[in-house]
């Protein structure tokens, strides 16, 4: 990819996914339970080899992959999104037995990963983690504590989950291990939410783990969670880039033959102006998006910075531009089933998980700061 656009046969694959979204992919979304797991989608997702490049692909190819199928299918977007949320800590961090146990059937659609970070207490602030690790023997521990706003929750088959094995030690005292639904004393409920994704809670009593199911080293967690979401904080501007494009595209669509004072809406100069705006915004949003992705497959320095910008331009972008979209298309944008309600209800979301907004404006801030001093 050069600095401004794609390869033409990057653009062609993106072409040809969007027609797999809408084709193959959106009618299973449809039959889908909403809020919770969509088996044939993610068996979908794997029979046609997509999920399978999740641990063979670069950032930006993920990038390309989640923009497109948001375009068409944001349920299968997110479907793909989130086994490899749940599973890359395994591909990058697990042992040759927990990876040959669980990358086969993630890939194949048939085993569903879940991310397990945030708590009731701990959302934005993933330092201050308060589900416990208690020693119990050598090499083994006792989990108690509870996981909120947890997707694929509580319908997962795994889940890599973050716990405190260090008391009063912050975001050093953080241990990430890998736990299967099914063991004793872990359950779970659905939460009822805006977003049509599963999203649930994880109830932790005793639930035993030993250093089998360790993903890195004891304490050393923080940085396979922050590892994880170096990678795919690009990837959600990019899901973010997708909704913008075809709240855009819709729009296009509606402005220019919707008749309205002796003409079209198009001809209107201040609504012209405003598809003009839309255009901009989402361009820019998917370049630096490209750019991140890119930064992260070169392994640039300065990757937590750009993901941070790239999550934050996009999905501060997309809300805007899916809010303009429904004003240009008027009541019928409200009406349950439309695009576009269905994008607003999918575009919110975004800017608070992975880190909210205000997060990656921390994040900005300090590599900044720190490259200031490293310069000094």
């Amino acid at each position: 990819m050069s600095a401004f656009s794609l390869a033409p046969e990057q653009t062609a694959w993106c072409a040809d996914l969007r027609l797999l979204a809408a084709e193959r992919l959106r009618p299973l979304a449809e039959k889908g339970e909403p809020g919770r797991v969509n088996r044939p989608l993610v068996a979908a997702l794997g029979g046609l080899g997509l999920l399978p490049r999740l641990f063979t692909s670069g950032a930006l190819d993920l990038c390309l992959m989640r923009e497109s199928l948001a375009y068409a299918c944001t349920e299968a977007e997110t479907a793909l999104a989130l086994q490899g949320l749940g599973a890359h800590p395994v591909h990058a961090h697990g042992t040759p037995a927990q990876r040959e146990r669980w990358l086969p059937g993630v890939g194949e659609g048939t085993a569903v990963a879940a991310f397990a970070l945030s708590e009731p207490g701990a959302g934005s602030d993933a330092a201050a983690l308060s589900l416990t690790a208690d020693a119990d023997g050598p090499s083994a521990w006792r989990l108690t504590g509870e996981k909120c706003w947890i997707s694929n929750a509580p319908d997962a088959d795994f889940y890599t989950v973050f716990a405190r094995t260090t008391p009063g030690a912050g975001s050093r005292g953080v241990t990430a291990f890998l736990v299967p639904a099914d063991r004793p004393g872990l359950t779970g409920a659905s939460l009822d939410m805006l977003s049509p994704h599963p999203i649930g809670t994880l109830d932790f009593d005793a639930v035993p783990v030993t250093a089998d199911d360790l993903l890195g080293e004891p304490d050393r967690g923080f940085r396979v969670a922050m590892g994880t979401l170096n990678l795919f904080r690009p990837s959600v501007g990019a899901f973010a880039v997708g909704m913008a494009q075809a709240a855009l595209d819709a729009t296009l669509a509606h402005t220019a033959r919707r008749d309205a004072f002796g003409g079209t809406l198009s001809d209107l100069q201040t609504v012209a102006h405003q598809v003009a705006e839309l255009a901009l915004r989402t361009e820019a949003a998917r370049l630096m998006v490209y750019a991140a992705a890119t930064a992260y497959d070169e392994d640039a320095p300065d990757v937590p910075r750009r993901a941070a910008m790239a999550k934050l331009l996009a999905t501060e972008t997309a809300q805007y531009v899916v809010d303009r979209a429904v004003q240009l298309h008027g009541a019928r944008a409200l009406r349950r089933g439309h695009l576009l309600e269905h994008l607003y209800r999918e575009v919110r979301a975004p800017r608070i998980y992975e880190g909210a907004s205000e997060v990656q404006r921390g994040i900005i801030a300090k590599e900044l700061y720190a490259d200031l001093e490293a310069r000094s």
